[in-house]
């Protein structure tokens, strides 16, 4: 047998991974291995990778688009911040719309790369798709470049997997929710909430919401009996695992569950002072489209389709959101920060028609536009810090789904960068560049504030209506062993021909 043939190594270059990509670079000292990223704890040290978010976007036309985007020079300057996106997957992935993601919360950083992130999908043809993705980049090979199609880069991950597919609703599929690693909870317009194991996806338990009233139905409806509007709209599960508030259609109230017992804790009317504070007027639905915890479980926010109104733990109104000008809302998203003093700021962000990310201070909000608390017992309005995007921005698509992104910054809490992911009914996802920093000073200021650089574009070409995402983690650095050890073919010459007939 013929020995195994050894890799040459050329001194004149060397791969330097940044994140899972390679890029030819000359050596600063000759030597191959001095350009290798210093590895810690088993992992590439995260001060020298460039971070890589993994974006999930879901579309009418049936189709699940998995994005990766590197961003490299991000501390530098926005003039000079790149972003370079690949395909990791596209299919489709139903029979009929996607209606709504889930990301279940990623590992810890030391543990095993076989535990991804799970996804699940929920689309109009009453099925949830549960999948398996990886956390961490594919790293590449400078010397086998990147397949491409057309301008499209494309980086498929051998570990991205499907793991099943739940049939237990007979109704379109509205929200999804991992509260751990092991569960998934799903609301559906056959106004159940279903919650289910993840290890062999059997579903443990059914919270099942009572159909609401019909209301009145005017002369030339032409739905039958019974056909009144139905379902989930959305839910939100405390902090403590414990409790859950979820509003529906057709319904003007917010219901509370005890997810201890699985029975209903109460209900909640909208009275019609709350409803009017957010231009539900009489011909208007009422309803709640979107519902949110803070992070604390101190408060938590109900969206409706002009407006939004805080509640305090006691289910009392703490104050309302309505952006100006006056425009329909999206989605709505805590985020909380860390000021240089280690104090927490909580603030509310929600995406609007007009192309907007405005943030709010919903907990410090007890003035109104005068500067003078209310005292005719109106909702006060909530503080306006800053607004991203917009059409002074380039942004006049409405922002149909966002994710905000907080980058690592060992040095300082204070100073970390923040990425935020926003999706467009048009197919364009954009990257928006929003200093920390920035953002602390602008809840200081007496006017709202713009703020942002958008830094990528991305056109998936279909209508996205829903999108997720996450920042990968680095590579271990026994993938990257492996790698190193991976035996190139040199190709066939008469010398490997002949020691093959000799072996023969």
């Amino acid at each position: 047998m013929a020995g195994k043939r050894k890799r040459e190594t050329d001194s004149s270059t060397s791969k330097s991974v940044t994140n899972g990509s390679a890029l030819s670079k000359p050596a600063p000292n000759g030597d191959p291995k001095s350009s290798k990223v210093p590895k810690t704890h088993g992992h590439i040290d995260v001060k020298t990778t460039a971070p890589v978010i993994q974006i999930i976007a879901g579309s009418y036309e049936r189709v699940l688009h998995g994005v990766t985007a590197s961003i490299s020079n991000l501390s530098a300057s926005d003039s000079t911040a790149a972003v370079q996106f690949a395909d990791t997957f596209l299919f489709n992935a139903h029979a009929s719309a996607v209606r709504c993601l889930a990301l279940s919360p990623l590992p810890e950083p030391g543990l095993s790369d076989a535990q991804g992130v799970y996804l699940a999908t929920g689309g109009s043809d009453e099925k949830i798709n549960v999948y398996s993705l990886a956390v961490s980049p594919v790293s590449e090979n400078d010397k086998i470049p990147m397949p491409t199609l057309g301008n499209n880069t494309i980086s498929e991950n051998p570990r991205n997997r499907e793991l099943g597919t739940l049939l237990q609703h007979s109704s379109n599929i509205t929200c999804l929710y991992f509260p751990t690693r092991s569960k998934l909870l799903a609301g559906s317009e056959d106004n159940t909430i279903s919650v289910t194991r993840l290890r062999d996806l059997e579903v443990v338990s059914t919270i099942k919401a009572p159909r609401p009233k019909v209301q009145g139905q005017p002369s030339g409806d032409t739905a039958p009996p019974g056909a009144t509007p139905a379902g989930i709209n959305d839910f939100a599960v405390h902090p403590s695992m414990k409790l859950m508030v979820s509003v529906g259609r057709g319904e003007r109230c917010m219901r509370l569950w005890n997810l201890v017992t699985g029975k209903k804790a109460g209900v909640l009317n909208f009275s019609r002072d709350i409803l009017q504070s957010v231009k539900e007027g009489k011909y208007s639905s009422g309803e709640g489209r979107r519902i949110q915890w803070s992070p604390d479980g101190s408060e938590f926010a109900v969206s409706f389709e002009r407006g939004a109104v805080v509640f305090g733990e006691d289910s009392k109104p703490r104050c309302k959101i309505l952006p100006q000008p006056l425009t329909k809302l999206h989605q709505i998203c805590y985020l909380t920060l860390t000021a240089a003093s280690d104090e927490k700021v909580t603030l509310l962000a929600a995406s609007t028609e007009d192309g907007r990310v405005v943030f709010y201070g919903p907990s410090n909000a007890t003035s109104t536009t005068n500067g003078e608390k209310s005292n005719d017992g109106a909702i006060p309005d909530a503080i306006c810090y800053a607004s991203i995007g917009g059409t002074s921005a380039g942004i006049s698509t409405r922002i149909k789904d966002f994710e905000i992104i907080l980058l690592p910054n060992n040095a300082s809490p204070a100073a970390r960068d923040m990425i935020i992911v926003a999706a467009s009914s048009d197919g364009t996802i954009r990257l928006i560049h929003v200093p920390t920093p920035e953002l602390m000073d602008a809840t200081k200021s007496l006017k709202p504030v713009q703020l942002g650089k958008v830094i990528g574009i991305y056109a998936t070409s279909s209508r996205i209506t829903c999108m997720k995402a996450f920042l990968m983690q680095p590579p271990t650095e026994m993938e990257d062993d492996m790698e190193d050890d991976e035996e190139e073919f040199g190709g066939f010459d008469s010398s490997s021909e002949e020691s093959s007939g000799d072996s023969s």
